[in-house]
C-alpha cells in the first residue's frame, strides 16, 4: 500500500487569492468576494487524468452596479470558499449551489446564503464541484467524491477555523441538494482513493440543509440533471443506486427541507417530499416547509417579499433546536 501524504495546515494548504469583482450581499449592497480559497484535491481529482479544464466564471447580471448573478463552469480543479463569520460559534456548513450539473450557481444560491449564515456565527465553505458531464472517469460519482472530500477537508481543518467536528453539517441547492442528499445516503461508499490524512476521517454530515432539491433519478427527476449525472439512457440500476429517496435509513442525518409548491422545474412530490417521507419512514428528525408559491431557485434573493423568504431563519431556527448552531440569530 502506497503512504499517503501527510496533510498540511499551515498556510501553503490554506491557498488564497486576490478577492474578485464586487457581488451583492442579500440587501443588494456590493461587497468584495471572500479571498480565501481551499484547493479540494492536493493533485489531479480523481478520474480526472484525461481531462483539461479551467473554471470559468460567467456573469449573467444586467445590474452589475448593484447585484451580481454569476456561475461557474468547466470546474477542473474544485474548491472550498470561505466565508469566516464574525464570531463564529464553532459551527460549518459545507454549502452546494445548484446549476442542473452544468453549472454551479454562484451568488444567487451559494454567496448570499453564506453571507446569510455566516452572520449567524456559522463558518461557510462553498463548493465548487466538478460537474459530471466534463468527461470525468466515473463521472456519475464525481459530485460525490467532491462533497466527501470537502466534509473531511473541514473537519482536518477544525482546529486552524476554531470549529466542532461534530457540527459540520452541509447545505444544497437544486441539483446541489442531490450532491448533498447522495452524501447523505452514501456517506460511507468508497468514490475514490485515499490522497492523505484528511481521507482517514468521516463524512457523514451532521446534519443536512436541502432547498428545492433533485432527489430521484427516475423519469419524475429533473431529466437535465439526470443526463449529466448518468448520461442519455441510464440503466434501472443506475437509477436505482442514484435516486437517493431509495438509500435513506436509520443512520441518513437529520435533514430540513424547503420547497415551493409550485415548482415547475423539480417536481416536489418525486424529490423534495419523497425524500421527507423516506426519512419520516426511517424515522430520522426531519422538518419540511412547503410553500404554496416561489418556483425554483428563489434562493434568498428571489424568495423576497414571499413566504419563502422565511427558510433561512426557520433553518437557523431549527439547527438551535438540535443544537448544531449557538443561537446568534442575525
Amino acid at each position: 500500500m502506497k503512504r499517503r501524504t501527510v496533510l498540511g495546515l499551515g498556510a501553503a494548504a490554506l491557498a488564497t487569492m486576490a478577492a474578485r469583482a464586487g457581488t451583492a450581499a442579500s440587501d443588494g449592497s456590493l461587497t468584495a468576494d471572500p479571498a480565501e480559497i481551499i484547493p479540494l484535491w492536493p493533485a489531479t481529482p480523481p478520474g480526472g487524468e484525461a481531462v483539461h479544464l479551467t473554471t470559468r466564471i460567467v456573469e449573467r447580471s444586467t445590474e452589475l452596479n448593484v447585484r451580481r448573478d454569476r456561475y461557474a463552469d468547466n470546474v477542473g480543479k474544485p474548491i472550498l470558499t470561505v466565508f469566516r463569520p464574525a464570531r463564529p460559534d464553532g459551527s460549518a456548513i459545507v454549502l452546494a449551489p445548484g446549476g442542473g450539473y452544468i453549472r454551479n450557481v454562484i451568488d444567487t444560491e451559494a454567496f448570499e446564503s453564506a453571507r446569510r449564515f455566516s452572520a449567524a456565527g456559522i463558518t461557510v465553505f462553498v463548493l465548487y464541484y466538478r460537474l459530471p458531464g466534463d468527461g470525468w472517469a466515473n463521472r456519475s460519482d464525481v459530485p460525490l467524491q467532491d462533497i466527501q472530500r470537502a466534509v473531511r477537508l473541514v473537519r482536518a481543518y477544525a482546529g486552524h477555523y476554531g470549529l466542532d467536528p461534530a457540527r459540520v453539517g452541509v447545505l444544497g441547492f437544486s441539483a446541489g441538494g442531490h450532491v448533498v442528499a447522495s452524501l447523505a445516503t452514501r456517506y460511507a461508499d468508497k468514490v475514490y482513493a485515499p490522497v492523505d490524512t484528511a481521507d482517514d476521517l468521516e463524512a457523514r454530515p451532521a446534519f443536512v440543509g436541502l432547498l428545492y432539491p433533485v432527489i430521484t433519478m427516475s423519469e419524475k427527476s429533473h431529466l437535465g440533471s439526470r443526463e449529466k449525472l448518468l448520461g442519455p439512457d441510464p440503466s434501472p440500476d443506475a437509477v436505482a443506486k442514484y435516486s437517493c429517496e431509495r438509500h435513506v435509513n436509520a443512520a441518513t442525518p437529520p435533514s430540513f427541507i424547503a420547497l415551493a409548491g409550485d415548482d415547475k422545474a423539480v417536481p416536489p412530490m418525486a424529490n423534495g417530499v419523497a425524500f421527507y417521507e423516506a426519512l419520516f419512514t426511517a424515522k430520522v428528525p426531519v422538518e419540511m416547509h412547503a410553500f404554496a408559491v416561489g418556483g425554483h431557485g428563489f434562493g434568498i434573493r428571489w424568495a423576497a417579499g414571499k413566504p419563502g423568504a422565511a427558510w433561512p431563519d426557520l433553518f437557523l431556527k431549527w439547527g438551535v433546536a438540535h443544537k448544531w448552531f449557538r443561537g446568534e440569530i442575525a
